[in-house]
């Protein structure tokens, strides 16, 4: 039988990034010994108040369709949130609701990125954004992360792969995987450069509330003279403890999301009307989890670098923000799948190969920091033990 195109462009991007980690899986459920740190979720539940939401407007009926560009009143909530945020007015019109952020990202570059299209992004980046990009035709350029820089992606890098093709410029701040956040000045010029070019300029910034409070977070949209050119996508899965929730937004141009409308009805034709008004809830204010969330991640962080950095050769590159920190295996001889591997088989530790998000991270993989502590400690120690018999 026929399959389309974009099947086949997907075919070569399923589940071989995750192998360690579904063997770590497999073996935990066999009943085997392993410290599973590949995958990152917040570590704490969803907070009682938006299960309340969600509840009550369950029971008031809140399951029928709904508007297929999002609940008006999340909408509202929405532009209220961002005009705070950005420091200029933002309205209702420039915002459009998604099931999660992975579908908002699907529909605005299908929407901004054709096939033979060319889109700019940061290598390493987060898994699936490879699939979603082929599954539109569109062709990735890579931009290598360099620790030296502190993975924070630069202007100078973007503009000089520029090509007639170009159509979009795709930033992730704060990052997945390396937990870097874009200063106020590399910002301003990548916008320079967007604008030079006449690009899009879409940011997906879901781990906007999970920013350590040594590093803070700007935003293209404060950017009046961007204006014309800035999509924002995030949701609360990562922020409010609640990836179940699916509950995800785009906010850009008003002409922009009123072109895009068509796309999402295709898709989706609305979200849950019970879930917009638990995200309500979730929008109108800071995220009460998110505070605590960042301060023991980077604690978990900091107790990752002073055992490594004490007892072994392995490097760890300090985030800023997000779930995760990147450690540098390259002192043992292995790449980072051949490192993570060996260290499950043989120091019962899953880790992510940073292969998975990146050629740049060949020589890196990604540890999650939402283990509770104690067993997060027990891992950072089986992964010093490993080091110390490979040479690291």
């Amino acid at each position: 039988m026929k399959y389309t195109d974009a099947i086949e462009r997907l075919d070569a991007l399923g589940g071989d990034k995750w192998a360690v980690y579904k063997m770590a899986r497999q073996m935990m459920a066999d009943g085997k010994d392993v410290i599973e740190m590949a995958i990152g979720e917040p570590d704490v539940p969803t907070p009682d108040y938006l299960i309340d939401a969600a509840m009550a407007a369950l029971r008031a009926g809140r399951t029928g369709y709904a508007a297929s560009t999002g609940e008006s009143r999340l909408r509202c909530a929405l532009a209220e949130r961002y005009t705070r945020q950005a420091g200029r007015e933002i309205l209702p019109e420039q915002v459009l609701c998604f099931p999660g952020t992975q579908t908002a990202l699907y529909a605005v570059i299908s929407a901004v990125a054709a096939s033979g299209d060319e889109v700019i992004l940061g290598d390493p980046m987060y898994a699936t954004y490879a699939s979603v990009m082929a599954s539109t035709g569109a062709g990735m350029v890579h931009v290598p992360l360099q620790a030296a820089n502190g993975f924070r992606i630069q202007a100078a890098d973007i503009e000089e792969r520029i090509t007639a093709g170009t159509s979009l410029i795709f930033l992730n701040t704060p990052h997945n995987p390396t937990g870097a956040v874009l200063t106020e000045q590399d910002i301003a010029g990548i916008g320079a450069v967007a604008k030079k070019h006449d690009l899009w300029l879409l940011v997906d910034e879901v781990y906007d509330e999970m920013v350590f409070s040594n590093a803070p977070f700007f935003t293209p949209l404060s950017h009046p003279d961007l204006a014309d050119r800035v999509i924002v996508v995030s949701s609360i899965s990562k922020s409010h403890a609640a990836p179940g929730f699916r509950s995800g937004w785009c906010v850009g141009p008003a002409d922009f999301c009123s072109r895009l409308l068509p796309m999402s009805e295709a898709m989706l034709f609305g979200n849950q009307p019970f879930i917009a008004d638990a995200t309500i809830a979730a929008v109108g204010r800071p995220s009460p989890v998110a505070r605590g969330m960042c301060d023991r991640f980077l604690h978990r962080a900091q107790q990752l670098e002073k055992i490594l950095h004490s007892r072994t050769r392995l490097t760890v590159q300090k985030p800023e923000a997000g779930m995760f920190a990147l450690v540098n295996v390259s002192c043992t001889g292995m790449n980072s799948k051949d490192y993570a591997m060996d260290l499950l088989l043989n120091g019962g530790v899953g880790v992510m190969p940073g292969s998975a998000f990146g050629e740049s991270l060949h020589d890196w993989v990604r540890i999650a920091l939402t283990k509770p502590d104690d067993i997060f400690d027990e891992g950072c120690k089986r992964i010093a033990a490993h080091a110390e018999k490979n040479n690291g």
